[in-house]
């Protein structure tokens, strides 16, 4: 500035090109700070997925009468899980995640609920029940 108050044309520009050069890092780190929280929120999900297929596959390979509870964390917001002949799908917002249950023998589909308990059992008949 001046000793009159005016502004001089470089200070403008200097401005100027300090707000080109801001602006689209400010956009930049938003994307990247929006897809880190985007991962950490499907690899919690993806744990808690593999998590209750672990608990059915050992239930499934113990023998007839075996019985384990689950409790689903509700920490990390609403979900579902459905347990259907040889798959989880787990449903959160508008994703979804499944994996995959080898020689599963359930009778019929269920789904869980996220902050719930659970009483995954193998009876009589060798199938999988969960109430």
């Amino acid at each position: 500035m001046d000793n009159k108050g005016f502004i001089s044309i470089e200070y403008l520009f200097s401005i100027f090109v300090i707000l080109i050069i801001a602006i689209p890092l400010l956009f930049l780190s938003q994307s990247a700070i929006e897809s880190s929280l985007n991962m950490e929120e499907a690899v919690s999900h993806r744990a808690i997925l593999d998590n209750v297929a672990d608990e059915i596959s050992q239930v499934n390979s113990n023998g007839e009468g075996y019985s384990k509870y689950i409790r689903l964390p509700s920490n990390v917001g609403y979900y579902e899980i459905t347990v259907e002949n040889n798959k989880l799908t787990i449903e959160y917002g508008n994703k979804k995640g499944e994996t995959l249950l080898p020689l599963l023998n359930i009778d019929s589909k269920y789904k869980l609920q996220s902050g719930k308990s659970y009483l995954i059992s193998k009876n009589g008949e060798g199938k999988l029940v969960i109430t």
